[in-house]
């Protein structure tokens, strides 16, 4: 199985970080959404994308989801083991045959 992306030899998670990232930009552009604010009230600007990007990961995390990447390995996982599979039903029925 191919995780290269997901766990370098630096320890790091890759798609963790990259979620983090999508959240990042996500809750910036959510907030840019918002008319700009007088200087005195940046920090609720910032306060305000803060807590968008926390609640979209708590909710996206909720839902179970995986990255397009784990999807497709896991997908090729799938086609490899009905291939054996296949190949296993074939052999078995050739031996049946043979009796």
């Amino acid at each position: 199985m191919n995780t290269d992306n997901m766990n370098n030899n630096d320890g790091i998670n890759h798609n963790d970080n990259n979620r983090s990232n999508q959240f990042e930009n996500l809750a910036k552009k959510l907030s840019s959404l918002i008319p700009e604010l007088p200087d005195t009230f940046q920090h609720l600007q910032k306060d305000l994308e803060s807590n968008m990007r926390t609640g979209l990961e708590s909710g996206l995390r909720k839902m179970n989801l995986v990255s397009r990447e784990e999807f497709e390995v896991q997908t090729a996982v799938l086609l490899r083991t009905r291939e054996k599979l296949e190949n296993l039903e074939k052999i078995v029925k050739e031996l049946e045959n043979k009796k």
